[in-house]
């Protein structure tokens, strides 16, 4: 195979243009007002624009130059006016755009200044009356003389071809053709509307023309950084945030993880803003050089003044010389300032103490890893740097590698592997690209391949910056995360680091600050594959091939064999064992050693075991050991620091062997779900514990409670044998779950034991005889309100089928009367279908209501409702009741197979913010009315696959933030959407492609893709 740089060609050369922009307008309409705002505008901004009026040489023939000069025109703006359609002269001109258009190097923006898009598609309205008087033959233009006698006596020698680039056609029809298909075309181009851009104010309007002008051509002029990939729609939503036309001061954060494209981004918005500003600086390294010396911060200060106040002469003698300085000299002009890399709030005091320090008009933009500088700050708009996506990757590192595009020929699969391996990453895309640029592909394989076991230095380098910055435990905690934590729910990491002694809550959310982790939608922890990679080699580093004196152990190979040849230490503090062959026995005597185990996870394997091996280290705080194997924990086991058991589908019969009551001082969380062989429990055992899960115990028969167990908050019985039960021993239960519990004949509740439930499931137990429930539990301490949630989804033959699940919300002065009426929900709904719907419609307080099958009549009584989830698969139109919910702020439609329409008064449900439809596959359409929702921030349409299109005033709608559309037949986007810049548009790739977009984003926090694509405007 030929090494990389023998088959390497270069980028395709991009075409010179003369002009930067073509205005295409009618001069009687727009040429003094809009047009030559327009044009002076562009000009200012540096923008070379032609002008028909501007540009004509004196004795040069129109028709000659217009068609030179929109060939040498990269991008043109076509403005359409009402009289617009009424010159041919601008008509051909348009028909030559379009050809134009027709090339991947020029671009047209339609601009509808006071027509509508619909008008000039189908030729309506004044568009429609200029056509009919083209198509009888008036066709009306002006020319030149000479230009005139020429083409006469051209057309007299019965030629029928094109003369000076105006083709002259004696069929009429064949013109009027051809402009219909031009403004056809057009009109379904991305452009933008005035009626529904800010409210139609011109200067506005053309201000945003100018940006969105200024962003394509610095995304698309040679001479610029041919190395920006995937910039376009970033750079965007950072010039969208700076809102140049506003005269306030505005605070402008860009965070994210190291190496991910931070400076990269801030120097493209800085580079493509500058010419917008009088004064404009760009400071970097700030963390570095400000650490890096005593005068550090100095220094910064004195170049911020230099380059805004283009004055080499000034000195700063001090910090606080500097302060004053900015604070007096800066707001004489409006500034760009940008400081790169900020890690402490002492720094930003120090460059960007005080608003006032700059003129109205001035942007700062602060780049970071750690979003608490930012907020420390008061910086309220703050970018995440969103890492590329595969194709954006894979163009990136061919760039470096192979100065292309794409690579080269038999690099393809090498080039895939070690893009897969940066995940995204641009800093490792960058440094690998250039390291295997040139080489032959025995090194790329050997290079792959080192990576494997030895990560590339520069990237562990500059994310390990981050961890630095950590304090002693929140290093800890990052350890532990990324050694063994990843994918798990935040709640349960931290549980698990609490239970370790870890302030884990305040802990993870530096993490998250700092860009190390991630926590997505639904609460996963996750985190970049190279920040893994460099939590792995910090605890791998000094004992690189001793694993048994590594201070977490995950890899399991290499447990296995600590395990065996018994080589556990001290140093070992936390150990993941996934799926195993490894007899219990083995791994019990394996960890004899391991004195200071204070973490302890075990995938177990379910076999027998011989009982006389039983270990476990005194130092253990979590202990997790599904399928554990033995009928007891071991006798000489010291569970004193033990404050999290977790034995799911354990063989336990008993927590000590010989009924001992050895007490767990520290236990808050105990679960032995599953564990088919307990049958009794001693809470006095546990006087500390916050929870207990017996769920599936179902040779389970009694709970025992002879002391008071004042910490206990949720206890599960579910499907166990429980006959009797008395809760009067925990007194602060808030979530009680007995499902299924066959057996039970009795529930015994004391005075005062339940003023804290907010959760209570009873659901087929069909054979309780008898609840007390005491009514004199009122008391001072009771909290004003109480949240309950009731649920009741199962469906068996027993039960009508009708499921539904509430949240209640109710003052304490009606609780009582709803106590009983929650325990009889939970019991007997299901078998009651009308006598709950009658209920429901009075709890007045009510906020969440879920249904499926029917719909009770009088909903609009529900006040207080904010979410409503239907389910109800018969009827074909919503009930007029709904439409009177006016607190009603989230409507969700899902599986409602038989709705055919949405009516139109729902635009009276003035307060909703989310509207989500899934899976109605009769629905044909969304009505206009939605468009008066302004408070909606959320429209999702998911598998209605006969909406064919949008509301085409859907850009009105200037809170909408998020747009899904996947699985739908739209196949084109209204023009208004246009102007809601932020907005993310969510669908499938190839979707979202034949909408006109390229820079598509890829959303890891996925729901049920691998990943969800969006882009955003």
């Amino acid at each position: 195979m030929a090494s990389p740089s023998a088959s390497a060609s270069a980028s395709p050369i991009q075409k010179s243009f003369k002009y930067d922009v073509f205005l295409s307008f009618r001069g009687e309409d727009t040429r003094k007002n809009f047009v030559d705002h327009l044009y002076h505008a562009l000009h200012q901004k540096g923008i070379i624009t032609y002008k028909d009026d501007e540009k004509i040489q004196k004795g040069e023939r129109i028709s000659e130059q217009l068609i030179r000069s929109i060939k040498d025109s990269r991008f043109h703006i076509i403005v359409f006016s009402k009289n617009y359609a009424s010159s041919s002269w601008c008509l051909d001109e348009l028909v030559q755009i379009m050809d134009c258009q027709k090339t991947m190097e020029q671009t047209a923006y339609p601009i509808f200044f006071d027509v509508e898009p619909t008008e000039v598609r189908h030729q309506s309205g004044a568009f429609g009356k200029a056509f009919a008087e083209h198509e009888t033959g008036s066709r009306s233009f002006v020319l030149p003389l000479d230009y005139l006698c020429s083409t006469l006596a051209f057309c007299c020698s019965g030629s029928s071809s094109s003369l000076n680039g105006v083709i002259v056609d004696p069929e009429n029809e064949d013109d009027v053709g051809r402009w219909r298909n031009a403004l056809k075309e057009a009109a379904g181009l991305a452009g933008m509307e005035l009626k529904t851009t800010f409210n139609g104010h011109e200067a506005k309007f053309i201000q945003q023309i100018v940006q969105e002008i200024s962003l394509k051509l610095y995304f698309t002029n040679s001479s610029i950084d041919g190395k920006l990939v995937g910039m376009e729609t970033r750079v965007r939503s950072v010039v969208s945030s700076l809102e140049t036309g506003s005269e306030d001061v505005h605070l402008i954060g860009i965070k994210g993880i190291g190496g991910g494209g931070k400076s990269t981004l801030a120097r493209a918005v800085f580079d493509l803003t500058s010419v917008w500003f009088e004064g404009v600086s760009f400071v970097e390294n700030v963390r570095e050089v400000s650490k890096g010396s005593s005068t550090g911060l100095r220094k910064l200060q004195k170049q911020v003044l230099k380059d805004v106040l283009a004055d080499q002469n000034i000195d700063v003698t001090s910090v606080s010389d500097g302060k004053n300085k900015m604070k007096r000299m800066m707001p004489g002009r409006k500034a760009l300032v940008v400081l790169d890399d900020v890690d402490d709030i002492e720094q930003l005091d120090a460059l960007a103490g005080e608003l006032t320090w700059f003129k109205p008009g001035s942007r700062i933009v602060i780049t970071t890893r750690d979003q608490q500088v930012l907020v420390a700050h008061g910086v309220s708009i703050i970018h995440d740097v969103n890492l590329l996506s595969d194709e954006e990757a894979l163009c990136l590192f061919s760039r470096y590698a192979f100065k292309k595009d794409i690579p080269n020929q038999g690099y393809e699969e090498l080039s895939s592997k070690v893009v897969h391996y940066a995940a995204g990453l641009p800093l490792t895309i960058k440094v690998l690209g250039s390291h295997l640029c040139g080489r032959s592909d025995h090194v790329w394989k050997d290079a792959i391949e080192r990576l494997k076991t030895i990560p590339d230095d520069q990237t562990l380098k500059r994310l390990e910056i981050s961890y630095n910055g950590l304090e002693y435990d929140q290093k800890d905690i990052f350890l532990d995360v990324v050694c063994m934590m990843k994918y798990s729910h935040k709640e349960i990491a931290i549980k698990i680091l609490d239970s370790c002694g870890y302030y884990a809550e305040i802990g993870l959310g530096v993490l998250e600050q700092k860009s190390l982790i991630t926590i997505s939608n639904f609460g996963e922890l996750d985190f970049h594959d190279r920040i893994e990679e460099m939590g792995w080699n910090i605890v791998r580093r000094s004992h690189p091939n001793e694993p048994r004196r590594h201070s977490r152990l995950w890899i399991k190979k290499e447990i296995e064999d600590i395990l065996v040849k018994e080589l556990g230490t001290k140093a070992t503090r936390s150990m993941y064992l996934g799926y195993s062959f490894l007899h219990s026995n083995i791994i019990m005597k394996g960890i004899r050693n391991m004195e200071e185990l204070r973490l302890l996870i075990v995938d177990g394997n379910g076999k027998e075991v011989d009982e006389v091996s039983k270990y476990l280290p005194d130092a253990l705080r979590y202990l997790c050991w599904s399928l554990y194997p033995f009928r007891s924990l071991p006798e000489m086991f010291q569970a004193n620091n033990l404050v999290n058991l977790k034995m799911q589908w354990s063989n336990i019969t008993e927590l000590w062997e010989g009924g001992e009551r050895k007490v767990f001082n520290k236990l808050k969380f105990l679960d032995l779900s599953n564990s088919l062989k307990l049958r009794t429990f001693d809470l006095s055992m546990t006087p500390h514990l916050e929870e207990l899960n017996l769920n599936q115990c179902k040779d389970f028969v009694e709970l025992q409670s002879p002391v008071e167990c004042p910490n206990l908050k949720i206890l599960n019985l579910s499907r166990s044998k429980v006959s009797h039960l008395n809760i009067g021993m925990v007194p602060h239960l808030e979530k009680l779950y007995l499902e299924d519990c066959s057996h039970l004949k009795e529930i015994h509740a004391p005075v005062g034991c339940l003023k804290k439930l907010v959760y209570f499931r009873l659901s087929k137990c069909l054979n309780v005889e008898y609840l007390e429930v005491d009514k004199q539990h009122e008391s001072a301490s009771l909290i004003d309100t109480v949240e309950i949630k009731v649920g009741c989804e199962d469906v068996t033959n027993d039960y009508r089928g009708f499921g539904f699940i509430c949240i209640y919300d109710e003052h304490r002065s009606s609780w009582s009367g709803n106590l009983e009426k929650l325990f009889g929900f939970g019991s007997c709904v299901c078998e009651n279908q009308e006598y709950f719907l009658a209920t429901i419609c009075d709890l007045q307080h009510l906020r969440e209501l879920t249904l499926s099958q029917s719909i009770p009549q009088d909903l609009w009584q529900l006040e207080s409702l904010e979410k409503l989830s239907l389910s109800v698969q018969r009827f074909q139109l919503l009930p007029d009741s709904i439409f009177m919910l006016k607190n009603l702020k989230s409507l969700e439609l899902d599986f409602c197979r038989a709705l055919e329409q949405l009516p139109e008064n729902i635009c009276r449900l003035e307060c909703l913010e989310e509207l989500i439809i899934w899976d109605c596959e009769l629905l044909l359409s969304i009505p206009n009315n939605i468009c008066r929702l302004k408070c909606l921030k959320r429209l999702e349409l998911f598998c209605c696959k006969n909406i064919k299109k949008l509301p085409e005033e859907l850009g009105s709608l200037e809170c909408l933030k998020e747009l899904w559309i996947e699985d739908t037949d739209i196949n084109r986007l209204p023009q208004s959407i246009y102007q809601l810049k932020g907005l993310r548009i969510y669908g499938f790739r190839k979707q979202l492609e034949s909408y006109g977009f390229t820079s598509i984003l890829a959303d890891e926090n996925r729901r049920w893709h691998a990943k969800d694509y969006y882009v955003e405007l």
